[in-house]
């Protein structure tokens, strides 16, 4: 099965830094293909030296959309910060916090759990 093509709603030579030297994330599609805006984020503890821990979502993905890692795609922080600047606030909160939008603001909510870790 080959991978989607996907076109980004931001060209990268228009990504200004905004929120430079965080690290990588993982980020849904319905962000920065889709043009929705970032409803969920969850920090976790980092996977690697260049993982920032970030995991941001559009709060509409399904279960079957998340499931399919093609949906999903590694950028750095910076990138995500440009097509959402309300996320600069939180990008210092520790691993294991996790935000959802309420309205025009982010609210801490508690982590989430693994459904895999069983």
């Amino acid at each position: 099965m080959s991978r989607k093509e996907k076109t980004y709603l931001i060209a990268t030579a228009d990504i200004v830094a905004i929120a430079p030297g965080r690290g990588s994330c993982i980020a849904s599609d319905m962000i920065l293909v889709d043009g929705q805006p970032v409803r969920y984020m969850y920090r976790e503890a980092p996977d690697s030296e260049q993982d920032s821990g970030w995991r941001f979502f559009s709060g509409r993905e399904s279960q079957e959309y998340s499931d399919d890692p093609s949906n999903f795609a590694l950028y750095d922080v910076n990138t995500i910060a440009n097509y959402d600047r309300a996320i600069v606030p939180l990008l210092d909160a520790p691993p294991g916090s996790a935000f959802e939008r309420m309205a025009d603001v982010f609210a801490p909510i508690p982590f989430p759990n693994d459904p895999d870790a069983n």
